[in-house]
């Protein structure tokens, strides 16, 4: 397809318009820069459509701060699948609360047996293995 020169300039200057603009109050669109944007990746601080990405968003795949998505993926998350510091969701396998775990109980080497069974004995699980010329508490590795 061949343009008019006059067609080509009106073309980029309303390409050059719109990536400069400010963004608008409510945008509408495929890929709409809005302050509340709708479509299917629209971007601004409310975003809703299929892949929102804003400040809060609603949809399908959701990326932001504050997220009610199927999938979300961001600081506060409610969806399906959910990824962030806190999460909800309706599948109790996925749902998870910010929180730091107690440490774990290491394991560490000991010159003899003696010493690892009996360290053994305080984290609660029984007999000992060799690692090289030292010993660990324990039957075997935890998962």
């Amino acid at each position: 397809m061949v343009r008019s020169p006059e067609r080509q300039a009106e073309t980029q200057t309303l390409i050059a318009s719109s990536c400069s603009a400010p963004p608008k109050r409510v945008a509408i669109g495929i890929a709409p820069v809005g302050i509340v944007s709708i479509g299917i990746v629209p971007m601004g601080v409310v975003s809703i459509g299929v892949v929102p990405m804003g400040v809060v968003s609603l949809g399908v795949v959701g990326m932001g701060v504050l997220n009610a998505c199927l999938v979300g993926m961001g600081v506060a998350v409610a969806g399906l699948n959910a990824m962030g510091l806190w999460t909800w969701s309706p599948d109790p396998s996925q749902a998870q609360a910010h929180a730091h775990r107690p440490a774990a109980k290491t394991l560490t080497l000991y010159p003899s047996q003696q010493q690892a069974l009996d360290q053994a004995q305080t984290l609660g699980c029984s007999g000992a293995h060799r690692m090289g010329s030292a010993w660990m508490p324990c039957s075997s590795h935890p998962d």
